[in-house]
């Protein structure tokens, strides 16, 4: 995924891989969609979604003010979690990463922005 931005703001990219539990096999497959929100108090926040490729895994880029918002409160450390949807209905929901430091957990790749790599999930598909 290099979608290139003259945004004065560099894109977020988070990537993550799903794999079937019990067999390994990647989750993929235009049956599959990834959704990727910020847990918030009142409202989640819906940062993107994307179909997995032949491996399984996914990149979903927004920008910094898609979890910060214009709310009251300003946040600047996202709680990212993901939703996994089989034929338009939810079959798996991963853990909330809380509080994530991106400036730890991040690297920066001209034309994506700051990349975050959550790791590869064994889930199970059969809802």
């Amino acid at each position: 995924m290099s979608q290139f931005s003259l945004s004065k703001d560099p894109n977020m990219v988070v990537k993550a891989c799903f794999l079937q539990k019990g067999t390994s096999a990647a989750v993929t497959g235009k049956d599959f969609i990834v959704r990727l929100y910020d847990k918030d108090l009142f409202d989640d926040d819906f940062l993107g979604e994307s179909v997995p490729d032949e491996n399984g895994c996914i990149a979903i880029s927004f920008s910094h003010e898609a979890f910060a918002g214009d709310t009251i409160v300003k946040e600047t450390i996202p709680d990212f979690f993901f939703v996994v949807f089989k034929n338009n209905q939810p079959v798996s929901h991963t853990k909330v990463f809380q509080d994530i430091p991106l400036d730890q957990f991040s690297e920066f790749k001209m034309g994506e922005g700051e990349v975050v790599h959550l790791g590869t999930y064994l889930i199970d598909v059969q809802g």
